[in-house]
């Protein structure tokens, strides 16, 4: 196999996903033809460069439906022969448009790609494409029985015994990181102010982000999903996958949860030849990335086998890997992934994750991707692991090595 490089990526910032956040007036396609403009200007690539341009969403409606990643490269100006696809791995979408690109290049199939991916959820919100059979086909739910995620990041946290405070010292952590990041510019060679019609930036920084959080009013908020898990009979559909557990703990709050946002991010990825060809130079190496499945009730636990895979394919262990990139979906998935694989939390999600920003579902793959090939350059250290759970039970993970 090919080696493969990524050459650069870019990520608008995260808005609040409601209809007064402010990419709000954005259509799902606007933010991706922005970013792809970006990319072809500062690397200066010509219409016909693209070979193929892969995009995950979770929510493929309406507007932000399955052509989209057919239009935006000619919208952006690129030739008419970049062709288009569009993915939904759930919250794995845009790592797995990486690297299903990445098996591309790699097999000598393509040259040079894009991928990420995009979700308004102020414009598309979840739930919209319908829901699909395992949360509305009682005879597959009576199979595999459905589980809210917020229910099962407290089963999660249930099982192996963190608490309250465990989840909101994490939480904190993580407003604390964002924040220090942005006053000290570390995404600022990522971020693509996003303009409206006019030429008007309607955002320009992530704004989900709560510097002023304290320990105390983490504190004073109720679990979010108590209520749920109860009356939708969640948690007895729980405890009947997991008799060892007496009940659950509900302990994630919204602070302690992913927040709903709107975002785009995309990841310029190519071969050698490739980056000669056009004058780039790279700046990671992709060694190994898996997609493996976990037991669909509890769905939050397959970031640690599937980077275990990854290690393996890459021949390295954890204390070989410098920096590592997971998606805070609710603060157990990191604190679980810390334990199993013994990382110290000063190498996990340094500048902070989706507790502070936001998840904009089908986009975070990419962002985070892109955000480990920054911190590996600001920091000078070579190897890095970026990694996320996604619904209905997966986890996807992706090494990098440092190029140049």
């Amino acid at each position: 196999m090919r080696d493969v490089f990524i050459y650069d990526h870019v990520r608008t910032p995260r808005g609040r996903g409601k209809p007064d956040g402010g990419l709000h007036e954005a259509t799902p396609v606007e933010l991706v033809r922005q970013l792809l403009v970006a990319l072809k200007q500062r690397n200066g690539l010509p219409d016909d460069s693209l070979d193929e341009l892969v995009l995950g969403t979770v929510s493929a409606a309406g507007e932000q439906g399955a052509t989209l990643s057919r239009i935006a490269p000619i919208l952006a100006g690129f030739s008419d022969r970049a062709a288009g696809l569009h993915i939904n791995r759930a919250c794995a979408s845009a790592l797995e448009a990486v690297s299903i690109l990445a098996a591309k290049i790699g097999c000598g199939m393509t040259e040079m790609a894009i991928a990420g991916g995009v979700e308004s959820m102020s414009r598309i919100p979840m739930g919209a494409d319908g829901g699909g059979p395992h949360g509305i086909d009682p005879r597959v739910s009576n199979h595999t029985p459905f589980v809210m995620q917020g229910v099962s990041a407290d089963l999660l946290a249930t099982l192996n015994g963190y608490s309250r405070a465990d989840l909101d010292a994490y939480a904190l952590a993580s407003q604390q990181r964002a924040a220090q990041a942005w006053s000290e510019g570390r995404f600022d060679r990522a971020i693509v102010p996003i303009v409206d019609v006019l030429g008007t930036v309607l955002l320009a920084h992530d704004e989900h982000i709560r510097p002023d959080a304290t320990l105390e009013t983490l504190g004073a908020l109720k679990p979010a999903f108590a209520d749920i898990g109860k009356t939708m009979s969640f948690d007895g559909l729980a405890l009947q996958r997991y008799p060892e557990v007496d009940r659950i703990e509900h302990i994630h709050t919204a602070a302690s949860s992913s927040g709903i946002v709107d975002g785009a991010g995309l990841v310029l990825i190519g071969s050698a030849q490739a980056g000669a060809q056009y004058g780039m130079k790279p700046r990671a190496r992709i060694r190994a990335f898996i997609t493996l499945g976990s037991e669909p009730a509890l769905m939050l636990d397959g970031p640690t086998p599937a980077c275990q895979r990854a290690l393996d394919v890459a021949g390295l262990v954890p204390s070989d890997i410098d920096l590592w990139e997971l998606n805070e979906a609710f603060a157990a998935v990191p604190l679980r992934l810390m334990d199993t694989m013994n990382i110290p939390h000063d190498r996990m999600n340094v500048n902070g994750g989706a507790i502070a920003m936001g998840h904009p579902l089908g986009a975070t793959g990419a962002m985070i991707a892109g955000t480990l090939v920054d911190e590996m350059e600001r920091r000078d250290v070579g190897l890095g692991v970026v990694t996320l759970c996604a619904a209905g039970g997966m986890g996807i993970a992706m090494v990098l090595e440092r190029a140049g």
